[in-house]
């Protein structure tokens, strides 16, 4: 195994035991040649080393993306399955191929297939994501959708090899894997030359490997650190065993990587020329999207973000007395993303990142508890505050959002608030609550028939919602609120207040005078069906 210089150091380690390289093996050398000899760049782009600069300023070191979002099909895929393609016989390809594919694979595949002139049928699972199906019929594949996961559809793609074509393996295959290395050839070639580790996406394997076949050649004091997502940790589980192992499940959230069973070659290579492997969670995930629409203006999609979660977990676990400037390079595999799965990623990036904190408060129900509970947050940006009056308590559950500074102001928050007498539950690392809960807090509420309904649209700064509460006033209780920021440049908040017929009057001219936009929705049908 490879030598490593930074063997001694004290370096962040994830797995149960990093696997520490010193010494090359022989029967690496033919597929480190392939990379060198490999020729993609007919149909594959080489594309830049990216400085992230807002990230590199916050943790303070170098960090570097690699763009593998910049590929004719937004993912490094294209890479291995050209350079794989390409070398079949003629009378193989007039037989066509076929491919099983999350999507990436697939249009890079597709692709490769329409520049040589031959068919290519690709499987997929039900569950891909619309965008990357639609690529691959418009690069001119024969989609054929089949099951829910990945395993699934590579054992339809296999009946198809009893038909005559060529099955072009998406990771355990030595070109393939030999394709993906050049992503590491370019790294070393545009990079600095003090490069302390690379971070690299893993699914089935071949991305690391290849990389991995390549640094470690070249470069052997360079780490070279595998990140998986925590439900789909295949890789991981494979070295620590020290033989492959089969997941019972994994997350499809990263559907990218979303692989039960690490390849046979991509597990030797990489049990070689891996230094260790990180495993981060969704939001983390949704968190480093955020990173890289801020460093390059472009969206990764989750798998392709999963490398800058792991760089970013490494860095945070440095030792506090680390005072060295890291070069830090993290592949950013893919950006082929749902549009529809942005709001979901917006709403976890600020947990995934430790800047916003859920929390279930108990407040007194009784005129005046909102304003008093606001101020006792100080100065703290309320990014969410929900409440439905329920009559038989003496007191209201409030679900409330709070943005924070981290995990240390989150605890400090909670212990605040606790102390004012404040019974308050942390929910931020709640899956039902991040998920359900924020959209479902509410429900009918009996004896409350002078209840009233307004939508109120305010401009959105800090302080906002407690102006808004001041405003408001005392005279009238509050039987329902709901507010999130959505990032606007206005807050939008639905209340139920409880206006008696006698106090109408005086309540219609105090809502005049308050200044803000609003609408009355107390004959909204659904209010009167799910609220009333």
């Amino acid at each position: 195994m490879v030598n490593n210089s930074d063997t001694q150091q004290s370096w962040p380690q994830f797995t149960q035991s990093a696997y520490k390289p010193d010494g090359y093996p022989a029967w690496l050398e033919p597929i480190f040649r392939d990379i060198l000899q490999a020729r993609i760049y007919d149909l594959a782009v080489e594309t830049p080393l990216t400085p992230m600069s807002s990230l590199s300023q916050k943790y303070g070191h170098k960090l570097h993306l690699k763009r593998e979002d910049m590929q004719p099909v937004f993912s490094f895929k294209l890479r291995g399955a050209y350079n794989r393609i390409r070398k079949l016989p003629r009378d193989v390809m007039d037989k066509g191929i076929v491919c099983a594919s999350a999507g990436n694979h697939a249009q890079g595949v597709a692709l490769s297939a329409k520049k040589l002139g031959i068919r290519a049928v690709i499987v997929m699972p039900a569950t891909t994501p619309d965008i990357k199906v639609a690529s691959v019929r418009a690069n001119g594949g024969e989609v054929v959708l089949h099951g829910d996961t990945f395993d699934q559809a590579l054992a339809k793609a296999l009946s198809y090899v009893d038909e005559g074509l060529e099955f072009i393996h998406p990771y355990d295959d030595p070109s393939v894997i030999a394709g993906q290395g050049t992503i590491g050839l370019e790294v070393l070639k545009q990079g600095p030359e003090d490069i302390h580790a690379v971070f690299v996406p893993i699914g089935g394997g071949g991305l690391a490997a290849g990389v991995g076949a390549y640094i470690k050649y070249l470069q052997p004091n360079i780490r070279v650190i595998g990140v998986e997502s925590v439900d789909s940790a295949s890789m991981k589980l494979a070295l620590e065993q020290d033989e492959r192992a089969i997941l019972k499940s994994v997350g499809l959230f990263a559907d990218g990587i979303a692989v039960k069973q690490a390849g046979d070659l991509n597990f030797k290579i990489c049990r070689e020329v891996l230094d260790d492997i990180i495993t981060v969670t969704p939001d983390e995930m949704c968190a480093a999207i955020k990173d890289i629409f801020e460093a390059t203006r472009s969206i990764s999609e989750p798998s392709g973000a999963v490398a800058v979660a792991g760089m970013k977990k490494y860095l945070e676990a440095l030792p506090e007395d680390n005072t060295e400037t890291l070069s830090c390079v993290a592949i950013s595999s893919g950006a082929n993303m749902n549009f529809d799965r942005l709001r979901h990623i917006a709403e976890r990036a600020a947990i995934g990142e430790q800047k916003e904190a859920l929390l279930a408060v108990s407040i007194p129900e009784e005129i005046g508890s909102y304003r008093k509970l606001v101020t006792i947050l100080g100065d703290k940006s309320i990014s969410e505050f929900n409440y439905r009056y329920a009559n038989h308590n003496k007191k209201a559950s409030i679900f409330i959002g709070v943005q924070i500074a981290g995990r240390k102001d989150r605890e400090a928050l909670i212990e605040r608030l606790n102390s004012n007498g404040y019974e308050t539950v942390d929910l931020t690392d709640n899956e039902m609550a991040k998920v359900h809960l924020r959209h479902t807090v509410g429900g009918r509420s009996v004896d409350m028939p002078d209840e009233r309904i307004f939508r109120f649209i305010f401009p959105e700064k800090p302080g906002a919602l407690k102006a808004f509460l001041d405003q408001l006033g005392q005279q009238w209780n509050i039987s329902l609120f709901h507010y999130r920021n959505h990032g606007a440049d206005y807050g939008r908040v639905l209340v139920g207040l409880n206006v008696p017929a006698e106090t109408a009057e005086s309540f219609n001219a105090h809502l005049e005078a308050l200044g803000y936009t609003f609408e009355e929705e107390t004959e909204n049908p659904a209010y009167l069906h799910f609220l009333r």
